[in-house]
């Protein structure tokens, strides 16, 4: 029997983890990239490992990786987002906070997609339908909760629109801390920390249409039922772009005045 893309999704996710766990804490070898930023081995041979997991099941289908690039054509309507170590700087000083995260487009839309943590083993995934977290082969469904109160916030540049709008400004003001405690994690994983009720929100700016980083959250948090726009409100990937995803309407509807009130300043 075929293997189903939602399962190859969260395979291909485990084989990248897999990869990830074995070669934390070596010395590892770094690749200067542009911005300073750099990958290691171990992002590497992730992503090749993935690679050859989709390409085995899916042939014909083309793979853009945080690592290689584009695989197979750039006209395929079926093409894997693939993110194999979003966290490398966590990763390269020995911190475990990082994520393996494969998404699947077909057309304009995520269909499934899968967020593995190395570390706890858990996997993160979802068919387009539901959302779930795979533990020792049990599947639990996601359940978005704001109790924790608890926002992640991305401090990390790109910038594109500030400075009428800049992340790291909602901490500092004072209606954010009379309702919210802000976390920075550095990684991806936490935007399914939202779908799955272990944060409130999580905020970014950016452009993120095709991003390896954050397909697979954002299918998981729209799945699970999360409040999802642009920093602005809007649909994802029009007017400024960015992110805030949210547990529930109310959550969302604070932070898009936060946000609103920066753009006054």
């Amino acid at each position: 029997m075929p293997i189903m893309d939602a399962e190859l999704a969260i395979s291909a996710a485990q084989a990248g983890a897999a990869v990830v766990r074995a070669m934390y804490g070596a010395s590892l070898t770094r690749i200067e990239k542009p911005a300073g930023d750099f990958a290691t081995a171990a992002d590497i041979e992730a992503e090749k490992t993935i690679r050859e997991v989709i390409h085995t099941a899916r042939p014909d289908d083309a793979i853009i990786g945080e690592e290689k690039g584009l695989t197979g054509s750039g006209a395929a309507k079926r093409v894997w987002l693939v993110d194999p170590l979003c966290g490398t700087l966590n990763y390269a000083v020995r911190n475990m906070l990082v994520a393996v995260n494969v998404a699947l487009r077909v057309g304009d839309e995520v269909t499934v997609a899968a967020c593995a943590d190395p570390f706890t083993e858990e996997v993160f995934w979802t068919d387009g339908r539901h959302a779930y977290v795979r533990r020792d082969g049990r599947d639990e469904e996601l359940k978005p909760s704001s109790e924790s109160q608890l926002v992640d916030i991305n401090l990390d540049p790109p910038f594109p629109n500030a400075p009428a709008f800049r992340a790291a400004r909602l901490p500092a003001e004072p209606r954010f801390a009379e309702r919210f405690r802000p976390r920075v994690v550095s990684t991806t994983l936490a935007v399914t920390w939202v779908a799955a009720g272990r944060r409130a929100a999580y905020v970014t700016d950016g452009h993120l249409r095709d991003s390896v980083h954050f397909a697979a959250g954002i299918a998981l948090c729209r799945a699970a039922g999360c409040t999802v726009t642009g920093i602005h409100g809007r649909p994802l990937h029009t007017g400024a772009g960015g992110l805030v995803v949210s547990a529930d309407p109310e959550t969302h509807t604070a932070l898009l005045e936060l946000i609103a009130a920066q753009s006054s300043l």
